[in-house]
């Protein structure tokens, strides 16, 4: 059984839902301790697993190396996937959000703009030093995706690719470099960690509690907008137009639906980790088990999208359960952003990507 469903059933359950923790404070360290710190650990070990995977490529080039590189990617995407939406602290610094992943890019701008590295063979995008003073569209896992399944990938497998593997090395590198930071600033006694699970009034970014339980439940309000707004949206077809799945995340690679998959995951288990559930009135107690009920329902729904993202819009039950998706995410952002909210005492803000 997947985590998800292992998760949210065991929230569901009587017993379990009893023992969940009420309290502003246990709420933020379950939220930290519980699926943050872990998750950031994890991404940290899935890049430096990939940065060592494309270096090896580039020594040796071969079809296997590619393969192992091929796996290496799509661990770190979702590794990333489940955290992506805490954008929050750290991640929002130095352009590290950017860095990891430029998305939404409606205007195609990290595709010319790696083609034309790739092009020109601009040696100056090989070490991560000159390319981190580049454009963010050519440092992360969008970048990287095309490097390794964009045209010309072949040449990865022979000495032919050699500049090509630098530059995705230099990526590589780049991207285990930003998950190390933010592996260091979510384990700093003093840091982020700490604002959120012990607010100050000293501190400029959460003062007291109820700030710090806001800003817990707009991650995970704006995490699912995201995901119907920068995932699935804009490749869906609607209003008459058909489907457009060039549009969608990591197409090349076949990581759109399982890349959903993870940020839809990440979300339903910090929902169910942190405890945030418990803290609902006696009133609303039927809340948490409605919205266990959707992140299910949009579990249920991708488990129906078995095909590249190509195969699955032309597919009548594939494309209407990825339609379902949008109807599940439209309703968890009721029950979480505005339900759960109000039954908490609480005001959320803004989505980060509001007007991108």
């Amino acid at each position: 059984m997947r985590t998800i469903l292992a998760l949210l059933l065991a929230l569901a359950a009587g017993p379990a839902m009893a023992q969940l923790s009420t309290s502003p404070g246990e709420v933020m360290r379950g939220a930290v301790n519980n699926f943050i710190r872990p998750a950031m650990t994890n991404f940290g070990a899935k890049a430096e697993v990939l940065d060592a995977a494309v270096a090896q490529l580039c020594t040796t080039p071969s079809e296997a190396n590619l393969s192992a590189v091929d796996t290496a990617f799509g661990d770190t995407a979702l590794a990333f996937g489940r955290i992506e939406a805490i954008r929050v602290g750290p991640i929002m610094q130095e352009n590290r959000a950017e860095r990891l992943l430029f998305w939404p890019d409606r205007k195609g701008i990290a595709l010319k703009q790696v083609q034309a590295i790739l092009a020109g063979q601009d040696e100056s995008a090989t070490d991560p030093a000159t390319l981190k003073s580049k454009s963010v569209a050519v440092q992360g896992l969008t970048a990287l995706e095309f490097v390794l399944y964009g045209t010309g990938f072949e040449t990865l497998k022979t000495a032919e690719g050699a500049f090509r593997c630098r530059y995705g090395l230099a990526i590589a590198q780049s991207v285990a470099s930003v998950a190390d930071e933010l592996v260091i600033a979510w384990d700093a006694a003093d840091g982020i960690a700490l604002h959120l699970m012990k607010p100050s009034a000293e501190f400029a970014d959460y003062r007291t509690p109820i700030e710090a339980q806001e800003e817990l439940v707009g991650i995970l309000s704006h995490g699912i907008e995201a995901v119907r707004d920068t995932r699935l949206n804009p490749f869906l077809a609607k209003d008459g137009a058909a489907a457009k799945p060039k549009l969608a995340l990591f197409w090349r690679s076949g990581l759109t639906v399982p890349m959903m998959r993870a940020n839809v995951d990440g979300l339903a288990s910090l929902f169910a980790l942190s405890g945030i559930a418990g803290g609902v009135p006696a009133d609303k107690a039927d809340l948490p088990a409605a919205i266990i009920a959707e992140f299910a329902k949009a579990d249920a729904a991708l488990d129906l999208v078995t095909d590249p993202v190509e195969a699955a819009v032309a597919d009548p039950a594939q494309a209407q359960a990825l339609a379902d998706v949008v109807t599940t995410t439209q309703q968890l952002g009721v029950l979480i952003g505005e339900q759960l909210s109000a039954a908490l005492g609480l005001s959320v803000g803004f989505s980060s990507l509001d007007g991108d």
